[in-house]
């Protein structure tokens, strides 16, 4: 079987009784794991752990949170107290390097999904997400990945430009990726709001980037996490599996090698 599940952040005891309930074994089972592994819940090192222990039989996509974790490896960032115990583990060191060999885009054309923390920008079609995936995660896996994080996580880009600097495009790639829920009618994303969708939202121009009009092509279905607010939205292109387990709600994990998704849960809030 094939399972997806949402965001983690830490939950290593909702993660352990999500996989108890759906039977899931590493032997024979798959599990694509939709980015935000870690930070904010107490068992972050527990969690990347578990699952670097299990990591031939799990498909993982990078989340915010992940890079910000990476970027803290590198003192680039601040570290946390969520965080603190992977940095400071004998481990760390094989840890980080196991997450920097990550995607920021998985695809998978038998099952027919792909899989991405955020989503697809409204202004890539499918052979464009996976071309840009690739680069992203050339940058995070070479020498210089101190310095291209550096540059990239200073600020965000909320236009595509062919014709950018290369660090634009960069920066374009990564949070759209990894931070994306909102646009405007002319694609342009919005990193600020992360409230559920809503007409006061449609009324300033706010839509959820699956909804943008025109939005390019992409021929799979695609999963994605990240929007909490959000929770649990399954329609014909998208499968959202964020149900907020970190605030006391749920952990999600759709089977995707069915004919018809099955939806399971668990109330986080008994941790």
């Amino acid at each position: 079987m094939v399972w997806a599940i949402g965001d983690i952040q830490g939950c290593y005891v909702s993660l352990k009784r999500l996989l108890k309930k759906i039977n899931f074994d590493p032997e024979i089972d798959t599990l694509w794991i939709a980015g935000d592994l870690v930070n904010r819940g107490e068992q972050s090192l527990e969690v990347l752990e578990y699952l670097y222990s299990i990591r031939e039989s799990i498909v993982v996509v990078l989340g915010n949170h992940d890079i910000s974790l990476i970027a803290a490896y590198y003192q680039i960032k601040k570290s946390n107290p969520s965080i603190d115990p992977i940095l400071k583990s004998d481990n760390s060191d094989i840890l980080i390097d196991w997450l920097r060999k990550q995607k920021f885009l998985h695809v998978d054309y038998r099952l027919g999904y792909c899989m991405t923390h955020a989503g697809i920008s409204p202004e890539f079609d499918l052979g464009m997400a996976i071309e840009y995936a690739k680069r992203a995660e050339r940058e995070l896996q070479g020498d210089h990945v101190s310095s291209w994080l550096k540059k990239i996580l200073k600020s965000s880009t909320e236009r595509f430009d062919r014709n950018a600097s290369s660090m634009d495009i960069d920066r374009y790639i990564v949070s759209s990726f990894t931070r994306m829920r909102y646009c405007h009618k002319n694609h342009k994303l919005d990193f600020e709001q992360k409230g559920s969708p809503s007409d006061m939202l449609k009324d300033k121009g706010l839509i959820p980037w699956f909804e943008c009009p025109q939005r390019r092509e992409v021929e799979l279905k695609i999963i994605f996490g990240h929007w909490s607010t959000l929770g649990l939205h399954c329609d014909n292109n998208v499968l959202a599996l964020d149900t907020g387990c970190l605030w006391g709600r749920e952990l999600t994990a759709a089977r995707i090698d069915s004919k018809k998704v099955e939806i399971v849960s668990v109330d986080c809030s008994k941790n």
